[in-house]
């Protein structure tokens, strides 16, 4: 995973931004957000910032405010990536090691465990970044752990994995975007098309970087609209995927 992009614009952390809670679900923390009470849930899968990012609670909120139960964990167990002080990343790798996205899978099956002892009949996961890869993951399984994704400016996703998915997936992408580029994200929606047997999207949004969905800065108003069309992107591809 390249350099600075991955950590640009990190969020403040806010342990009790959004309207939700924080509670245990599937052994770990979690904000979660939405009627207790509903069959379908959406599972984020957060950047390496992880699940106190205010701007990823909103969101949360919003797909909640769909009629989804949403659950957000904390796959870092309370240790984010935080950037050095001079804005370098350079111990990322090194936080990588006890972070990895296959751990994050791991984990996340515990959650959809939890989510279908409570009732739960229908599950989308949002992966963020870092999080795109466990979904991924989590989509290679048929509909065993979920019924469709949605990967926002990936991270740590190749073409193979690309190539073994299994459920309904949707990838909104950046234009400027050093990890993930526009040209690998055409390769990748080459690779769907041919996959006949899944419905893909593949959106590429102009004029905006790694990360903009969830850390976009309030006072731009481009990249906020941006976000939000991304945001009601994701939630038309649940509400016709997961149900």
């Amino acid at each position: 995973m390249s350099g600075p992009q991955c950590c640009s614009h990190p969020p403040v952390l806010n342990p009790s931004s959004g309207s939700g809670n924080v509670e245990k679900f599937g052994g770990l923390n979690s904000y979660v957000t939405g009627s207790p009470h509903s069959k379908l849930a959406i599972l984020f899968l957060s950047d390496i910032f992880g699940f106190q990012a205010p701007n990823l609670r909103k969101f949360a909120d919003k797909v909640a405010a769909a009629g989804y139960f949403v659950v957000v964990p904390d796959f870092f167990y309370g240790d984010p990536f935080v950037v050095a002080d001079d804005g370098s990343f350079d111990l990322l790798p090194v936080w990588l090691k006890d972070h990895s996205p296959e751990k994050g899978f791991e984990d996340a099956k515990l959650v959809i465990e939890a989510l279908k002892s409570k009732g739960v009949s229908a599950i989308g996961a949002a992966g963020f970044c870092w999080g795109a890869k466990v979904a991924v993951e989590l989509g290679k399984h048929d509909h065993d752990f979920i019924h469709a994704g949605v990967l926002l400016h990936p991270a740590f996703t190749t073409v193979d994995d690309i190539k073994e998915v299994k459920v309904p997936i949707a990838i909104l992408g950046a234009e400027f975007d050093h990890i993930t580029p526009a040209e690998v994200l055409k390769q990748w929606e080459e690779v769907l098309i041919a996959k006949t047997e899944i419905k893909s999207y593949v959106k590429i949004f102009p004029e905006v970087e790694h990360g903009w969905t969830t850390r976009y800065d309030v006072e731009d108003k481009k990249t906020v609209k941006s976000a939000e069309e991304a945001h009601q992107d994701l939630l038309e591809w649940f509400s016709n995927h997961v149900k």
